[in-house]
């Protein structure tokens, strides 16, 4: 498989997490600058980066190159991220300070992880594993990518307690995967 020679859209089609891993290292340094031109806040572009790029391994097989340019569909991706990132507003960021939460912080290689686990039926076992409340927060957010808000407002609960248990789902996912690659 030649996947350095090969276009972005038989990237994404083909639907392989060796595809997908380098069609995100062809555009993870011009998302990430996309996003911190637009947003002047390093760590939040860092976040909106990886919520972009999770939501297009979890949408790629949905994606068709008669629609348009791969990289067209991903910053259609990441122009949604930023306007809910904007929705949001900083009333998130003083809620997380206010509980004492810290951001998720996920390195290269932690990426790098969890994209070979994506087609993995392991990594459906380990969000199984997750205790109920956090499943179904982390797969209401992470995969059907649903808002904070909306998420809060079905389980009548504040948008807070859903963050907290995204990120305690997301961690516990993340200590799970250890270092299995």
């Amino acid at each position: 498989m030649r996947t350095g020679h090969d276009t972005d859209e038989q990237l994404l089609t083909r639907g392989d997490v060796a595809s997908f891993e380098c069609f995100y290292t062809r555009h993870v340094d011009a998302l990430l600058g996309f996003f911190a031109r637009r947003t002047r806040d390093a760590e939040l572009a860092a976040d909106l980066t990886a919520e972009t790029f999770a939501a297009a391994l979890g949408a790629r097989r949905r994606y068709r190159p008669e629609k348009g340019a791969a990289n067209a569909w991903l910053y259609g991706i990441a122009m949604k991220k930023l306007a809910d990132a904007q929705r949001r507003g900083y009333a998130e960021n003083r809620a997380r300070r206010r509980l004492g939460m810290e951001r998720l912080a996920l390195t290269d290689d932690d990426i790098a992880r969890i994209e070979r686990l994506a087609d993995d039926e392991s990594a459906s076992l380990l969000v199984a594993q997750l205790a109920p409340d956090q499943r179904e927060a982390v797969l209401a957010h992470v995969v059907h990518e649903r808002s904070y808000g909306d998420i809060a407002g079905q389980l009548g609960t504040s948008e807070a307690v859903v963050r907290k248990r995204v990120s305690r789902g997301l961690h516990s996912v993340r200590q799970r995967i250890g270092g299995r690659a």
